[in-house]
């Protein structure tokens, strides 16, 4: 839980920076350097595919202002919490009271899918179901906190989530992971959500809560969102952005829906991984090239226009050609007359390529990087 590198942890700010496990996040250390070396206190770093708001969260704690955006409510609820969690006292309260109406859920527990038979325990069923309808995580700062470190625990290893044995950063389709466990005969863990949540709770304030700089982040589609950011930087609502920070979706890698469907429904969503009917253009796999390059285009050209004249541009993205090809042109297509530098980055940890089984020679990821002036 808590891991055992020296001074690993040995900060809020290190506590809290893990909140989420997500594919394709930034390692927290590389966030860091980047921000460092290319801004000075007080300018405003801008992530405009911010996922689990890795970037956002790194300028807050290093005395930058930080815009995020971001399509998922998953990420979002991860950042908007590690930028200001809520005192543990009250987070703490919040779980008891959720546990004293969870038997409530019972009948609602029994009537789940089988899948979620198989992954919990009735009681946490029922905290879930009980979690699920009544936490306001859009508008309070206690249940968004609380909603974050289910979140967390949602699945994962045994012992170490609430659920059965589980991949923790990518949710498993239904069928597959039902055959899974009845085949080597794994019944749900009997966690006391009560408890387990508490011990984890202890773990993430140990070092308190951490000190973040002024930040906006948004649950919107960029594409929407950064048209009118022009107009609310011409009103004086932020500084010009000094660094456009982030990392787009790769191409035919990730799916929005179907890679987070258990965090979704426990969300709202529905309780299987059925992408919903209209549920928006920018949600799938991203596997229509044009689409695809249209989407980065109306993003990087939206962002440009936040930039101040010494701005600086980080993209990180995906080393096979057809992603790293596009993502290429179209920042030379926004940017055009300044410098791009090109840096291969080596697989050092599982990112969305590996996860999703690219093992090609060619694996790896790619930065391009604008220095301001």
């Amino acid at each position: 839980m808590g891991g055992t590198g020296p001074g690993q942890y040995d900060t809020a700010a290190k506590r809290w920076a893990g909140v989420g496990p997500y594919y394709a996040m930034f390692p927290t250390d590389f966030a860091d350097r980047v921000v460092r070396h290319y801004t000075h206190a007080g300018d405003t770093v801008l992530d405009p595919f911010a996922g689990r708001g890795t970037s956002i969260f790194s300028a807050a704690v290093q005395g930058r202002s930080g815009i995020g955006i971001e399509l998922s409510p998953v990420g979002w609820v991860y950042t908007r919490t590690k930028l200001a969690p809520a005192g543990k006292r009250a987070v703490s309260n919040r779980i008891r009271e959720l546990d004293t109406q969870a038997g409530n859920f019972r009948r609602e527990a029994e009537a789940l899918p089988e899948f979620f038979h198989h992954c919990y325990s009735p009681r946490v069923r029922q905290f879930l179901l009980m979690a699920r309808k009544d936490l306001d995580w859009r508008g309070n700062q206690v249940d968004r906190t609380l909603m974050a470190l289910l979140l967390v625990y949602l699945h994962g290893k045994r012992g170490g989530a609430l659920s059965n044995q589980m991949r923790q950063a990518k949710s498993m389709a239904p069928d597959y992971a039902v055959r899974w466990w009845t085949e080597r005969q794994l019944a749900p863990p009997d966690v006391d959500p009560v408890d387990f949540l508490t011990r984890r709770l202890e773990w993430r304030y140990a070092k308190g809560r951490p000190s973040t700089a002024k930040c906006w982040v948004y649950l919107r589609d960029s594409v929407e969102r950064l048209p009118e950011l022009k107009r609310e930087l011409r009103e004086g609502k932020f500084k010009p952005v000094r660094l456009l920070l982030t990392s787009p979706p790769y191409y035919g890698v990730t799916n929005y829906h179907y890679d987070q469907w258990l965090r979704l429904w426990l969300l709202g969503g529905a309780p299987n991984a059925r992408r919903p009917k209209g549920a928006g253009a920018h949600r799938d796999k991203f596997e229509n090239l044009e689409k695809y390059r249209r989407l980065l285009a109306r993003v990087f050209e939206g962002a440009a226009a936040l930039l101040d004249k010494k701005s600086s541009v980080y993209v990180r993205t995906d080393r096979r050609e057809l992603t790293r090809d596009v993502t290429n042109e179209i920042l030379r297509s926004t940017f055009p007359g300044r410098r791009i530098r090109v840096k291969e980055q080596p697989f050092v940890r599982p990112t969305q390529t590996s996860l999703f089984g690219d093992a090609s020679v060619k694996a790896g990821e790619v930065d391009f990087i604008i220095s301001g002036s």
